[in-house]
C-alpha cells in the first residue's frame, strides 16, 4: 500500500507562486507515475498534470502549460508541483495521486490507484 502526503499548499495573491509537493511512502515504491488533479466544489476533478517515475516524461493541462512546472525527486519518492503566475481560477483543492502501472490514461483521475488527502490553494485577486 502507497501512501501519499501533500504539503505547500496556501493563500497567495494572483500572480504569486507555491509549489506543492507530495511526498510517497511504501514498503517499496514502484509506481509508474504520479499526477496532480485538483477539484472545485461543484465541479468534476480537474486533471493538471503528471510524471513518469523512471524517465521523466511529463503531461500538462492547456490551462496550466508554461506556468506550471511538475518534477520528481527519485532519492525523496517526493513529486513537486511548482506553480507560477497563479490566477484566481487557479484556486482549488489539489490532489496527488499514483499510478502502479503503464495502463490507462495518465490525464484520467481513474487510472490511479492512490490519493492524497488534498491540500488547499486560494489565489486571491
Amino acid at each position: 500500500q502507497v501512501q501519499l502526503v501533500e504539503s505547500g499548499g496556501g493563500l497567495v495573491q494572483a500572480g504569486g507562486s507555491l509549489r506543492l509537493s507530495c511526498a510517497a511512502s511504501a514498503r517499496s515504491l514502484t509506481l509508474y507515475s504520479m499526477g496532480w488533479f485538483r477539484q472545485t466544489p461543484g465541479k468534476e476533478r480537474e486533471f493538471v498534470a503528471f510524471i513518469t517515475w523512471s524517465g521523466g516524461m511529463t503531461q500538462y493541462a492547456n490551462s496550466v502549460k508554461g506556468r506550471f512546472t511538475i518534477s520528481r525527486d527519485s532519492a525523496k519518492n517526493t513529486v513537486y508541483l511548482q506553480m507560477n503566475s497563479l490566477k484566481p481560477e487557479d484556486t482549488a483543492v489539489y490532489y496527488c495521486a499514483g499510478k502502479d502501472s503503464w495502463t490507462g490514461r495518465g490525464t484520467e483521475g481513474n487510472a490511479y490507484d492512490y490519493w492524497g488527502q488534498g491540500t488547499q490553494v486560494t489565489v486571491s485577486s
